[in-house]
């Protein structure tokens, strides 16, 4: 942790109570001898502040809210506590009646932050960068139109695994596992662990199946043919990128992991069970 004991609070003000809610944070954070600033936002944040300058980013809304503002707190090794405000809320696993004792933990040294596996996609057609980002969910290669498959080429680890006609393909890190991924069919996958889930969308063939490699195998995906649609990538839900017959979208584990303040102990299991009713058998 940093000596400095300054907050942003990055509330999603599409949340009901959202303006609230940051207000009652940032008064238990003065009261602990934190300074907090609170930066609210809508579809986007508009200018950027010097995000250095903090010890600590408070995202307050859900999942979509905490994969935004990774993007701006990983590169620095800003840590992250994430509140939740929706519904869901399966990684902001903090709530409005919780953050503080979580906080309270990692302030003391008992809690320790929860280290998330990145991933970096860079984008080109031949040798021009169209898009270059990092992920903490998903980096999503798809069809650009409703039902119309595409023809990819997946390379992991520089070797050519081989061909996919489907409606698209996910690379998911642990974190996102459980998400678009597990929507689609893939598996969940403890969120500290360092691997990579590759998983196609609607494969054409029943013989196409979710594949787990380990994080640090960089994973290429070629665009063979788009047919009557276009491609699109997407980063985390919100960047997207479209792309065409023989873009390549390069992927692999991003330098720097994502630091987030969560609960310690089984909450993944906790979640697992209460958030998606993985109850097992009752009766056993």
């Amino acid at each position: 942790m940093q000596e400095s004991k300054s907050a942003l609070i990055f509330a999603n003000l599409n949340k009901d109570d959202a303006g609230n809610a940051a207000l009652v944070i940032k008064k238990g954070l003065l009261e602990r001898g934190w300074q907090a600033d609170i930066l609210g936002f809508r579809s986007s944040i508009g200018e950027r502040p010097d995000f250095s300058r903090y010890a600590l980013l408070v995202s307050l809304g859900g999942d979509g809210t905490l994969l935004y503002a990774a993007s701006f707190a990983v590169p620095l090794g800003l840590p992250i506590l994430p509140i939740n405000l929706g519904t869901l809320g399966f990684i902001a696993a903090n709530k409005i009646d919780t953050w503080a004792a979580t906080f309270d933990g990692w302030c003391s040294g008992s809690i320790e932050v929860s280290k998330r596996l990145m991933l970096r996609v860079r984008a080109y057609r031949e040798n021009e960068l169209l898009y270059n980002g990092i992920a903490l969910n998903d980096i999503v290669v798809s069809s650009e139109g409703n039902a119309r498959m595409i023809r990819m080429c997946l390379y992991v680890n520089n070797d050519r695994f081989g061909h996919y006609r489907a409606d698209g393909l996910i690379v998911s890190t642990p974190t996102g596992s459980t998400a678009y991924n597990l929507a689609a069919g893939g598996p969940a996958v403890h969120p500290e662990i360092s691997a990579i889930i590759i998983n196609p969308i609607c494969p054409f063939t029943l013989a196409s199946r979710p594949l787990v490699i380990p994080g640090k195998l960089p994973v290429e995906i070629v665009i063979d043919e788009t047919r009557k649609s276009g491609a699109l990538l997407t980063v985390d839900g919100h960047d997207m990128t479209p792309l065409k017959k023989g873009d390549i979208a390069k992927i692999e584990k991003y330098e720097k992991h994502a630091l987030l303040v969560v609960p310690p102990g089984n909450a993944f299991f906790s979640a697992l069970r209460t958030k998606l009713g993985w109850s097992g058998d009752n009766d056993a």
